[in-house]
């Protein structure tokens, strides 16, 4: 690999004597993709882990098995390694990863004080979780509501045999090296911090006692595989307690974190990876951009120097990984939504020696072949989405969770018409494409996106950047070829005059409009019109400045009712709330938040419950739109008005099917996809517009 500009970022570099093809490496973040037979790795996670070894990446992460099967008893969808009988599976991993000539390390984890039955949901577990000492903490965002067991120290060198145990199979397996977890608030950091760990034998006290558990680890590791054999180790730069009202110098402190680096340096480790911890918000600790989400739980004067959150989290582990490289010799390894710009820009400025990245490589496995061929524009954004925490699947990259991950040439090329320029269209043009079709593309709109643009501002792009996902598809489709028509209906007698062999309908859906008395009020803007007036003002206005202007204007009043808790409604209200409205969200289900990722609506919901916004659930019917608001039956029966100036529906699109139909039987082939046939998630757009492309 070569290119100048990224002339540190694709050198070689080296942990123990394992060397990497470049300095970028995929970190050990589950997926949840595990046979649940457990003896052999199914299809669709060999198929993803072969996609990021083709793809060029430096150095691959595996996930963490489970090595202590009774933390996995029912968790089915983690593999197991207790056992010589599970190593088969995990060299069939192996396998296909070394196919592509890229180096494979094992992550190995110990979840310890998790538990999560207290709230609501299946614990990891039966019985008490297991920690150095006997301390809690209870928050809502979580894992440790309940209160553990103490282990004992018998108990401590039996885990340390099952992490070297591990680790032989590891290399049995075909693993070069291994990569001990102990960052976020599993039990090896448990025991480093000394917030966790109270206790007052050789465990625990001094850093140094504090840190002998991961210690012993990697030297019975070294002791059964040799010096030879690497071992990196995940740990937490800095732990702060702040949010959950816990002092930060209570807790692992950035110079405690440069201490214990020396000592697992002096144990045998042969890399450190840095991240950060914050109490309370687990998933934001590891997913920075997130902490941002709506907006930081604290306010940003407040955050611990050595934190980074110049930029929403992208680089926010920079200062933690460059002092810990100033008191090792070893490589330093950083992670924290990191791109190979502002990666470049680390290994040059020598804050880090390898850039660690998950959900960018996701987006793309290509990145790396894509950065060394400087085509960076060609890479697959990453919207931060978090469609991928545990759900097998990316918002832009269908080919996560599924058995395959190549785009096959087609035995014969075909006329193909798509016909929608939003996210299913253009991946559907851009598949069809790939495979040698002659593909055309109509949309009635002057720009590509569908309704990406709106989305876009409601949402904004400090999160979720929409309009890369807009610019990446449209270069991609423009480049392969595809015939792009904008501003032009594709009408029957336009198809017919084609005669295509296939036509992929991607039109999008109808707006819902609610049987409710008064519907027609003043009062209310119905979502139909809301999207033609946001059409008409895109025609002139980029969706960023749009959403700008809407600070100073909205057709709204100062009281808003939405009606609809899924995601679109949630997503409304946010929007509003940040303009200063007064909103109350209705739902018939008795849930809100459908369609939206569990951590953000969980963060998304505590920021309601801050800013005033009223949630209402299980309605049971609406009786009635007045000029003075909505009349409902709640979920007790009893009638309640809501007092409002504005009512907007906010329900999920209707499938519009009349093209589909009048199209059946007059052209060889007829595919919906998207909102036209179910109205979905960007994800599953995406999806099906692979799948049908795929096959045609």
């Amino acid at each position: 690999m070569s290119n100048k500009q990224f002339e540190k970022l694709l050198e070689p570099g080296k942990i123990g004597p394992v060397k990497t093809r470049n300095r970028m490496i995929k970190t050990g973040a589950g997926t949840f993709m595990w046979n649940e037979d457990e003896l052999h790795m199914n299809e669709n996670i060999k198929a993803y882990y072969e996609s990021l070894a083709r793809g060029g990446v430096g150095l691959l992460i595996v996930e963490s098995p489970t090595i202590d099967y009774p933390l996995g008893a029912r968790w089915h969808q983690r593999y197991r390694i207790d056992d010589d009988k599970y190593i088969q599976g995990l060299s069939e991993l192996t396998q296909v990863i070394h196919k592509h000539h890229c180096p494979t390390f094992m992550q190995m984890n110990h979840d310890g004080p998790w538990q999560r039955a207290l709230l609501g949901l299946t614990p990891f577990y039966e019985g008490q979780p297991i920690a150095s000492s006997a301390i809690t903490m209870k928050s809502e965002n979580d894992f440790h509501n309940e209160m553990p067991r103490v282990l004992t120290i018998p108990e401590i060198e039996v885990i340390i045999d099952k992490f070297a145990s591990a680790a032989v199979r590891a290399e049995k397996a075909g693993f070069q090296g291994v990569d001990i977890n102990a960052a976020s608030s599993h039990l090896l950091h448990n025991f480093l911090s000394p917030f966790w760990n109270r206790r007052q034998d050789a465990y625990g006290g001094s850093p140094e006692n504090r840190a002998r558990f991961v210690v012993n680890i990697i030297k019975e590791i070294k002791k059964r595989l040799g010096q030879d054999f690497p071992v990196s180790v995940c740990i937490n730069g800095i732990e702060i307690g702040q949010i959950v009202g816990i002092a930060n110098d209570k807790c692992l402190t950035a110079e405690d974190s440069r201490k214990i680096a020396r000592l697992l340096q002096e144990a045998g480790a042969d890399a450190l990876h840095i991240r950060s911890h914050w109490l309370g918000y687990h998933v934001a600790a590891y997913l920075t951009d997130v902490l941002f989400y709506p907006e930081p739980p604290v306010p940003l004067k407040s955050f611990p120097k050595e934190y980074n959150a110049s930029h929403r989290g992208a680089g926010a582990n920079i200062n933690l990984a460059a002092g810990i490289k100033e008191m090792v010799s070893i490589p330093v390894m950083v992670v924290g939504r990191l791109d190979p710009i502002l990666g470049e820009q680390i290994l040059r400025e020598g804050k880090a020696d390898f850039i660690a990245m998950t959900r960018r490589l996701q987006a793309d496995p290509d990145l790396p072949n894509k950065v060394a061929a400087g085509r960076l524009e060609d890479i697959a954004p990453c919207t931060a989405c978090e469609n991928c925490l545990g759900s097998q699947r990316c918002r832009i990259n269908a080919f996560m969770g599924k058995p395959y991950n190549t785009i096959e040439k087609a035995d014969k090329k075909k006329k193909v018409v798509v016909i929608g320029g939003g996210p299913a269209g253009m991946e559907a043009a851009r598949v069809a494409a790939l495979r040698g079709h002659d593909v055309t593309l109509f949309d009635k709109a002057n720009k590509l996106g569908g309704l990406l643009p709106v989305a876009t501002i409601v949402k904004g792009t400090e999160l979720e950047d929409l309009p890369a996902m807009t610019r990446y598809l449209e270069r991609q489709i423009t480049n392969l070829g595809v015939k792009i028509n904008l501003g032009k209906e594709a009408t029957l007698s336009v198809i017919e005059e084609l005669k295509p062999d296939a036509v992929i309908l991607a039109t999008g859906g109808i707006p819902a409009v609610p049987q409710i008395p008064g519907i027609d009020r003043r009062n209310v803007v119905s979502g139909g019109e809301l999207h033609r007036r946001l059409k008409t003002y895109l025609k002139f206005l980029e969706p960023a400045t749009l959403r700008w202007l809407t600070n100073f204007y909205l057709p709204v009043g100062k009281r808003v009712v939405i009606i609809g808790g899924d995601i679109q409604g949630c997503e409304l209200g946010e929007f509003l709330t940040w303009r200063g409205r007064k909103v109350t969200i209705v739902d018939k289900s008795e849930t809100i938040g459908k369609g939206m990722v569990d951590v953000l609506q969980q963060y998304l919901f505590r920021w309601f419950r801050k800013k005033g916004v009223t949630m209402i659930s299980g309605v049971k019917e609406y009786v009635e739109i007045t000029d003075k608001g909505l009349t409902i039956i709640d979920k007790d029966g009893e009638k309640q008005a809501i007092a409002a100036d504005t009512i907007i529906p906010a329900l999920p699109l209707l499938p519009d099917t009349g093209l589909y139909e009048s199209l059946k039987g007059k052209v060889p082939e007829v595919y919906a996809i998207g909102d036209c046939k179910e109205p979905l998630l960007i994800a599953d757009a995406i999806s099906a517009g692979m799948q049908v492309a795929r096959g045609i």
